[in-house]
């Protein structure tokens, strides 16, 4: 089959719009991962052990489950008890959710890199546990996480195509639409690929860029 370029550009603005709601997808999901991922972390260090130890089953049930089954229940499941999500919705606390997981052990193992000697420079400070963690701790583990938090964010990109089996409008779930419309797939899943790869990589490049700049703001490297 012969590539079409009138084709290609006939399609061209359905991708684009696509391309938009892939992004926003992945920032989104990748906020909540975010967010969700310390609070994971931090609920695995809290001197409870009961809250300790249901944290850390949670994180590793969740780890431990495809996402695409975790997308499947929050849609089609969660109703049947009371919980009613949008296809975007229901993608967003899904894809959240099962990289918070992840990003919980990226905090974790950032956290446990600072020594003993900050700690104990926070209780000569009579600080307290919030604010040693947000003072002193965090600041110094986020140096050490955010090579393992940029690689779960091109992660979380390239799984948004995962959303198109509950019918959000990404770029997987457009070019998949193409394609039943005009018996034409060659150039709309090319596209797709072409378009991920084209924000990955630069993507990727501005995580390292990121990190340097980071270290060198924080005196850990000139």
């Amino acid at each position: 089959m012969d590539w079409r370029w009138d084709f290609t550009l006939d399609i061209l603005p359905r991708m684009i719009a696509a391309m938009g709601v892939t992004l926003l997808a992945a920032l989104i999901g990748y906020l909540i991962a975010m967010v969700l991922g310390l609070v994971f972390a931090l609920g695995q260090r809290t001197p409870y052990p009961a809250l300790a130890r249901i944290t850390r089953e949670l994180v590793e049930f969740i780890r431990s489950t495809p996402l695409i089954l975790q997308i499947f229940f929050a849609f089609y499941v969660a109703p049947q008890f009371g919980i009613v999500l949008s296809p975007w919705q229901a993608g967003m606390l899904a894809i959240g959710l099962h990289y918070a997981a992840y990003l919980s052990e990226v905090y974790r193992g950032g956290i446990e890199t600072v020594g003993k000697g900050q700690w104990e420079a926070a209780t000569s400070l009579n600080l307290g546990t919030m604010h040693a963690y947000r003072r002193i701790i965090l600041p110094q583990a986020l140096v050490n996480a955010v090579p393992g938090m940029g690689n779960y964010l091109v992660g979380i990109l390239k799984d948004t195509p995962m959303l198109s089996v509950i019918g959000v409008a990404e770029l997987m779930h457009v070019a998949n639409a193409i394609g039943a419309e005009t018996y034409r797939f060659l150039e709309p899943f090319t596209m797709v690929g072409l378009i991920f790869l084209c924000i990955s990589l630069p993507l990727a490049a501005l995580v390292r860029q990121g990190e340097a700049r980071l270290r060198r703001k924080l005196g850990l490297i000139k």
